[in-house]
């Protein structure tokens, strides 16, 4: 069920990202972005994106949080399988009321650890960081209504974009951190992800198991010492967790939206 990375990445496959190249001025002078129809219609392939910690309480009111069975990497629930997003139309529309992710608001740019060479941001503790950007992306124009570079310089389009990537980095590390305590307090559990089956006549049928997630242990988390409890919430963590746990009732919503499109795609 869970496969999917977060953080700082190296060059390669990632998620949406098709065409990775280091942006440079020698390669990439002319080129900019232009506002183009359905922007996020590259999210269709997708069915789960990651998450910050800080996107929780804005996250939870519109899919499931889970966690990444091996990487731990906080994950939105988006559909049930590679290649069905559930808040995608078939025109590549986005659900204007869904909470896009920073991981999608941020395309077609990514920050990716490096060497000294290429357009370079720097990390909160110091490492250099070459700024990617995705050469497949459609809304990438030689005639661009915003430009890379102006000049020999990055665009103020390109700085903001690049003040985004290291804002990211730094919510990145939070969610790291959030992670880790998670662990010191063994409080995550795996979970089955099972559909819901009905047989001929109607009746309940056995559930099908598509896969396993990790999510937090409620009755681990209340078991919890007294002391153990306040220090995790001194910690600004507590709201994330309840978040988390509030997200996971939008199940049926995920199973909802995806029997819907299920059932207006014609059969091959």
């Amino acid at each position: 069920m869970t496969t999917a990375g977060g953080g700082q990445q190296t060059l390669g496959q990632i998620l949406f990202y098709r065409q990775l190249e280091p942006l440079s001025l020698e390669k990439h002078r002319s080129l900019g972005v232009s506002q183009v129809s359905n922007p996020f219609s590259f999210l269709a392939d997708t069915h789960l994106v990651p998450l910050t910690v800080d996107e929780f309480g804005l996250a939870a009111v519109c899919y499931p949080i889970i966690f990444d069975t091996q990487t731990k990497t906080p994950l939105a629930v988006m559909g049930l399988r590679p290649g069905m997003n559930v808040f995608l139309g078939a025109d590549g529309s986005l659900d204007p009321e869904v909470y896009l992710p920073a991981f999608a608001r941020r395309y077609p740019f990514l920050p990716v650890l490096a060497g000294q060479q290429q357009a370079q941001a720097q990390t909160a503790e110091g490492e250099r960081v070459v700024v990617c950007i995705d050469r497949a992306a459609k809304m990438l124009s030689s005639s661009p209504e915003l430009p890379f570079f102006e000049g020999d310089k990055p665009s103020r389009y390109t700085q903001e974009a690049i003040q985004f990537c290291r804002e990211f980095d730094v919510l990145g590390r939070r969610t790291q951190e959030f992670v880790k305590l998670m662990e010191q307090h063994n409080l995550f559990e795996l979970t089955p992800l099972a559909l819901p089956r009905a047989k001929a006549d109607g009746t309940p049928d056995e559930p099908v198991k598509i896969g396993e997630y990790l999510r937090i242990d409620e009755k681990k988390l209340n078991a919890l010492q007294k002391e153990t409890y306040l220090e995790l919430r001194d910690k600004g963590v507590s709201a994330v967790m309840h978040a988390h746990l509030l997200s996971l009732g939008l199940w049926p919503k995920i199973l909802s939206r995806a029997a819907r499109i299920q059932a207006s795609t014609p059969l091959s």
